[in-house]
């Protein structure tokens, strides 16, 4: 009975600790309590409307985090995705509205400039040396001006529109009573691909070096700043491709549109288990805090309780979360 104890300690123990240990078990956990509750609570909670209408919001702050995820696990973090957000739709129905391009060209045009933002905040963080707190923060300021500037503070009309552009980004099918939008299976394969990249390809192992060690990682040869600088294009480009997404499906093209993203996005990624201070991230977790916070404001709202305190729980969840990462980290040191 003691050699089957002690065999049970050294084989069972580990494994255990190896996984209380993965940065994605915690939000997992988190996630399957937060529906188990909301479906006792109020068994409308999961019926195909709901869960439709839950799967709908999901892709658009899902791809800016996304893009946040590889940013912030080279050590960076990015203050201007709402205001990419909203600028860039504009921009495309504005040159559509003005007879100037059509919505494919709008489209094309939209992104590069979402892409120029992103390399201006890579530009001036990696070759200025100025942190990315106050850069990003100012282009927020720059981009948002810019797009109230263009529309005077009014909407963009979006509803004459006829392209299969949009049924590309947001065509909506039926899989039995669900309701699926093309923008979920957009998520779905970026989630796939930028997964593979920070996980399975050489250039992930830049960008955790790049987050993790510096100084380090330029020892042994790899960019880091033209690494970042990409990253910084990549999260701009995922921003504004969100936000021409949400403006086709809602139909509306608000210069306003994003405002308090870049902090409910940066909670996403980071209740996921992604490292503020860079060296590691996990897309597989990002989508996971994603789930948790858009279970969160639909389940609240479903049990009666004010979409007002909304932000309550999320920094309710964010300490909660911070606190269970610091205590697992801290107590499965090896030796410990």
């Amino acid at each position: 009975m003691s050699s089957i104890s002690l065999r049970q300690k050294g084989v069972f123990r580990p494994d255990a600790r190896r996984i209380i240990s993965i940065p994605e078990f915690g939000p997992l956990i988190l996630l399957l309590a937060e529906i188990i509750i909301f479906s006792v609570m109020e068994p409308r909670f999961y019926s195909s409307g709901n869960i439709s209408n839950m799967l709908a919001f999901i892709p658009e702050l899902g791809m800016i985090a996304l893009g946040m995820t590889m940013l912030m696990t080279s050590g960076e973090f990015d203050l201007s995705v709402g205001a990419v957000f909203g600028i860039t739709p504009i921009v495309m129905w504005t040159l559509l509205n003005e007879g100037a391009a059509s919505l494919e060209v709008g489209f094309v045009v939209a992104m590069v400039i979402a892409a120029l933002i992103g390399f201006a905040n890579g530009w001036f963080v990696t070759r200025l040396k100025i942190t990315s707190f106050l850069v990003t923060l100012g282009m927020q300021f720059v981009v948002r001006g810019s797009a109230l500037y263009i529309t005077d503070g009014f909407p963009q009309r979006t509803w004459n529109a006829e392209s299969r552009l949009m049924n590309i980004i947001v065509g909506d099918f039926h899989i039995s009573e669900f309701r699926i939008f093309a923008s979920l299976l957009w998520f779905i394969a970026f989630a796939i691909l930028l997964n593979y990249v920070l996980t399975q390809a050489k250039v992930g192992n830049w960008i955790q070096a790049a987050g993790g060690n510096p100084s380090s990682a330029r020892a042994r040869g790899v960019p880091v700043g033209r690494t970042k600088v990409w990253l910084f294009v990549l999260t701009a480009v995922m921003s504004g491709y969100a936000g021409i997404t949400s403006s086709i499906r809602v139909s509306a093209a608000n210069p306003n549109s994003g405002a308090g993203y870049e902090l409910e996005v940066i909670a996403m990624v980071v209740i996921g288990g992604t490292l503020l201070s860079g060296g590691r991230g996990t897309i597989i977790g990002t989508v996971l805090g994603v789930l948790i916070l858009r279970v969160m404001r639909n389940g609240i709202v479903f049990i009666g309780v004010p979409g007002l305190a909304y932000n309550i729980f999320i920094g309710a969840i964010i300490l909660i979360m911070m606190s269970v990462h610091s205590l697992v980290e801290r107590n499965l040191q090896p030796g410990e």
